[in-house]
């Protein structure tokens, strides 16, 4: 019988969806579907070539496994012959992701995905390193090993050379290396062959190991799965949901570049935020807005070393600016200027093109990003715990940044949902404008200049008074997206995220009640209601009910908050993670992925809403 004809016996890759999860060690990640296919993985960083990019080209193989278009899908994948159903979880508290897979007679294999994290050596051992081991766990069934690394966006195949237990992939700028205790013919050939002891798969740089395949594999994985389960367990967690939060917070974790410090909106490029909406949008950079509320989900669960790496990257930020304009997002290495262009041979997720790299957000003017900047530094000022706590000369650049705040609070700009086409004078920038003169004065309380406090907290009273005259629409009786507006925009409710105003003032309740009115679909939550660049959103962006869940919950309506929150914790995919938006009648996770909005948007929640400790210990 002929490889050809032995491919008959395997199933096709499932479909490309966002029943995913996610691996990683804070330098790089990968997606692996439920059948333990991994379909995206960019290197050698979050921003890099995805070497498997088969999540944004659906192109279906022939029977041998084998594709016959030009632009041939990397993927990793590890197949059971005659497939017939999978299983797939996280080891608890951990970012070690176990796949079973199992045939129609009942056999079973089962799939170990990590990428190495732990101390070792006086620092953080963070290889670029795939490990994948499979194992028989019923019977003994016959596998499949189909590795398919690709260069270029997709474009380009590597030269593949062999040694006696590895493989090479040499491409112009990156060479990989799989060391294996499986065999290598059957890896070239595709040969499916019957598992009967466990095989390790190391992908990573071009370097021997220092020990043996299998005996590198199991240290790997022992000292990865203590690291996590040591981490987890110092979280300061809420009573309810704490497996949602846990699961949240690593997430959030694997979201940092540890190298700079910075963080990741997301490890996805252009999925839609809708189906065939063209809203596809390259999320592999640091957004100074995302990078802040991420760190405030993680400090509120006494996780402050992710704040103290992102303070690095931040201070270099602030330091390049000059006191001039700050972008809303760097690229992770601080990089400017990050051009959007189109891959225009790959299909796109699920055929829903095109596939943007770079962002041109990057050029916007977004007024937002002061008061996300002095937010994003402001615990530092107070916290005793940290290792580098900021002091007067950290204090003194953040007044730079203050003082745009100050000359641009009430400037038109692009907003903080970046419309490309329109500038108006948000009231989503003029209050984050707001709040880094309010912490600017608060920092100078603490660090004793009584001058410097009277002067920042004049400017804050100054704006406050002006966002609650000129953003307050008599004729929608709540506060509208820009000053003299009348359209809603879901971003207001931050107000009570940085304590702005009081939220049982009149106010506050009748623009949540406006905004349930005309933005929400049931229990999911839209952005805004004018249209935009693309049309109406026809998508629920899941920050967005979050800020809905909060502003609930503060306003009193705590057993509405939480009917809310538990939709939105079923809306997860199988292993606890969410992407940018919820479709409101498919209940089909659309936008990238995972996205650290979303999974913030839990901690939050589950911290506002959980019954304390004290009520049941």
């Amino acid at each position: 019988m002929s490889v050809a004809d032995d491919s008959l016996h395997f199933a096709p890759p499932a479909k490309p969806s966002l029943a995913m999860g996610v691996i990683g060690n804070c330098a790089f990640s990968a997606l692996v579907d439920i059948r333990g296919r991994i379909v995206w993985c960019c290197l050698p960083r979050f921003d890099g070539d995805p070497v498997f990019n088969a999540l944004l080209d659906p192109t279906t193989p022939d029977a041998d496994g084998r594709y016959a278009t030009e632009s041939r899908p990397g993927a990793f994948a590890i197949e059971i012959e005659d497939f017939a159903e999978s299983r797939q979880w996280y080891e608890p508290n951990t970012a070690v992701l176990r796949t079973q897979l199992f045939d129609k007679r009942g056999q079973a294999i089962e799939i170990t995905d990590f990428a190495p994290r732990f101390f070792s050596r006086s620092r953080f051992f963070k290889p670029m390193t795939l490990v994948r081991r499979v194992r028989p766990i019923h019977g003994a069934p016959r596998i499949r090993v189909v590795l398919d690394v690709r260069f270029d966006w997709g474009r380009r195949e590597p030269l593949i050379t062999q040694g006696s237990n590895h493989l090479r992939f040499v491409g112009d700028a990156l060479t990989l290396r799989l060391n294996t205790d499986a065999p290598i013919s059957h890896l070239l050939s595709r040969q499916p062959f019957v598992l009967t002891r466990e095989h390790n798969f190391l992908l990573g740089a071009d370097e021997s190991l220092a020990e043996g395949i299998a005996d590198t594999a199991r240290l790997f994985e022992q000292e990865t799965v203590s690291y996590w389960k040591k981490w987890s367990q110092r979280l300061h967690i809420p009573l309810e949901w704490q497996e949602a939060v846990i699961r949240a917070a690593i997430t959030l974790k694997l979201s940092l570049f540890e190298d700079t410090g910075a963080i990741v909106a997301a490890m996805t490029t252009s999925i839609p935020e809708a189906p065939g909406s063209q809203r596809n949008w390259d999320y592999r950079y640091c957004w100074l807005r995302d990078a802040f509320f991420v760190v405030r989900a993680l400090n509120s669960l006494s996780e402050v070393g992710t704040m103290e790496d992102y303070l690095r990257w931040l201070s270099n930020v602030v330091v390049q600016s000059k006191g001039g304009h700050i972008q809303p997002l760097y690229g992770i290495g601080l990089e400017r200027e990050l051009p959007e262009s189109m891959m225009q041979h790959l299909d796109g997720y699920r055929g829903m093109g095109p596939v943007r790299v770079g962002n041109q957000a990057q050029e916007h003017f977004q007024h937002d990003v002061y008061g996300n900047v002095v937010l994003g530094a402001a615990q530092a000022f107070h916290d005793h715990r940290l290792l580098h706590r900021a002091g007067l000369a950290e204090f003194k650049r953040l007044e730079d940044v203050g003082e745009q705040a100050v000359r641009n609070y009430d400037k038109p700009d692009a907003g903080m949902w970046e419309l490309r086409t329109r500038a108006r004078i948000h009231t989503s920038s003029a209050l984050m404008s707001w709040a880094a003169c309010d912490r600017l004065g608060k920092v100078a309380v603490v660090l004793d200049l009584p001058e410097r406090a009277a002067y920042w907290k004049s400017h804050a009273a100054i704006m406050q008074e002006r966002i609650l005259r000129e953003a307050w629409s008599e004729e929608r009786q709540a506060f509208a997206e820009s000053f003299g507006g009348r359209d809603l925009d879901a971003s207001v409710l931050l107000m009570i995220e940085v304590g702005f105003i009081d939220p049982r003032d009149p106010r506050f309740i009748a623009t949540v009640d406006a905004l349930e009115t005309h933005l929400c679909d049931g229990p999911y939550m839209r952005r805004y209601e004018a249209p935009d660049d693309f049309g109406k959103p026809e998508t629920a962006f899941n920050i967005c009910t979050f800020w809905r869940i909060d502003a609930l919950a503060r306003i009193g309506r705590k057993e509405q908050a939480r009917e809310i929150f538990n939709t939105m914790l079923a809306a997860r995919n199988h292993v606890g993670l969410l992407s940018e938006d919820t479709h409101p009648i498919t209940g089909e996770m659309w936008g990238n992925f995972p996205q650290t909005y979303s999974m913030v948007g839990i901690i939050n929640a589950a911290v506002r809403l959980s019954a304390s400790w004290e009520s049941q210990v």
